[in-house]
């Protein structure tokens, strides 16, 4: 890599605008991250350690295969979240291609 190459780099990740990307994607990703691991281990821990799930919802389909389901429209629900998100995430990447790396 050249040394403008890296001087640009350098300059982007100094900018105000990378550092707002950057935070924003974290803002948005640790507790996304952290809502869906919670709610994907929750399956497996209250089916293993405890009854609670094993009561009918629907006649004879109990709530351990609706929390099932319930993962799939989640996975589906969050793609789709982070798929509308990244389009603000888009415009501030453009804001700063635009800029070279200046600042606000």
């Amino acid at each position: 890599m050249s040394d403008q190459n890296e001087n640009d780099y350098s300059k982007i990740t100094q900018s105000s605008l990378f550092q707002e990307l950057i935070q924003k994607k974290k803002n948005f990703i640790i507790p996304t991250t952290i809502f869906f691991f919670v709610f994907y281990f929750a399956l497996p821990i209250l089916t293993s350690y405890s009854t609670v799930l094993n009561t009918p919802a629907f006649g004879p389909i109990s709530w351990a295969w609706v929390f099932a389901f319930a993962q799939f429209a989640m996975t589906w629900g969050l793609c789709l979240l982070y798929s509308n998100k990244a389009k603000s995430f888009d415009k501030i990447v453009e804001q700063i291609k635009k800029n070279g790396g200046e600042t606000k």
